[in-house]
């Protein structure tokens, strides 16, 4: 119990300090310094295609005509639902066959958000982002229970960290400053304030979505590279 309220502790002051700054195919990409701009955001704000000191996290081929930049949190129903309705198609028709190369940026809106960020990017870059889709596919099950850090760590275990390695991960001072510039960042300068918030090839498009109505979007760039 002294364990899981250190935890749980740990996590409410790294959500203080996001609040604090002023807040509330796979690929990777390095630090910021000398970054060039993805295909189709050329004229994109510096803000967007700068990533966060450990990089971004990508699927999709690094030359796809469209590149779809999202902030999501863990913890917001909206950004589930997109992940779990509509990526799955998105993935699979424009992903997967080199049109888009879709970058996930996190936002996250509470402490529990940013434990589970936290995690998702301790499982490793190349199963950050079935970690997320885990996570986002069992919401209910953690995000929104009595003991979310219980529940989180349950799940992590089952992809494979012990109680120590989950521990030593919300207790990473890097990764934490990691997640506090991406998103200081995007509330100062791209003015995100809700969650999911994407950019395509720079345009900006906030909130979940039908399938039919996002691919409209998509089609547009793609009919302008």
């Amino acid at each position: 119990m002294g364990q899981n309220k250190s935890i749980i502790v740990g996590v409410a002051v790294a959500a203080l300090v996001l609040i604090a700054a002023g807040i509330f195919y796979f690929s990777s990409q390095g630090n910021g310094a000398g970054t060039a701009a993805p295909n189709g955001m050329a004229d994109a704000p510096e803000a967007l295609v700068t990533p966060g000191p450990l990089g971004d996290l990508a699927l999709g081929d690094e030359d796809a005509p469209v590149t779809i930049i999202e902030y999501a949190s863990l913890t917001c129903n909206h950004c589930a639902a997109f992940h779990n309705q509509v990526f799955p198609e998105l993935k699979e028709k424009y992903i997967e066959t080199g049109k888009v190369r879709f970058v996930a940026r996190a936002f996250p809106l509470d402490p529990i958000a940013t434990a589970a960020v936290m995690i998702s990017r301790c499982a490793g870059d190349e199963r950050y982002f079935k970690f997320l889709e885990i996570l986002f596919a069992k919401q209910n099950e953690w995000a929104f229970q009595e003991n979310p850090v219980d529940k989180l760590k349950a799940i992590a275990k089952q992809g494979g960290f012990s109680d120590e390695s989950f521990e030593q991960c919300l207790a990473d001072p890097e990764l934490l400053d990691h997640i506090r510039q991406v998103q200081k960042r995007a509330y100062e300068e791209l003015k995100i304030a809700s969650t999911p918030t994407f950019f395509v090839n720079g345009e900006k498009v906030e909130g979940a979505m039908p399938f039919e109505d996002f691919e409209k979007i998509i089609l547009k760039h793609l009919s302008e590279s």
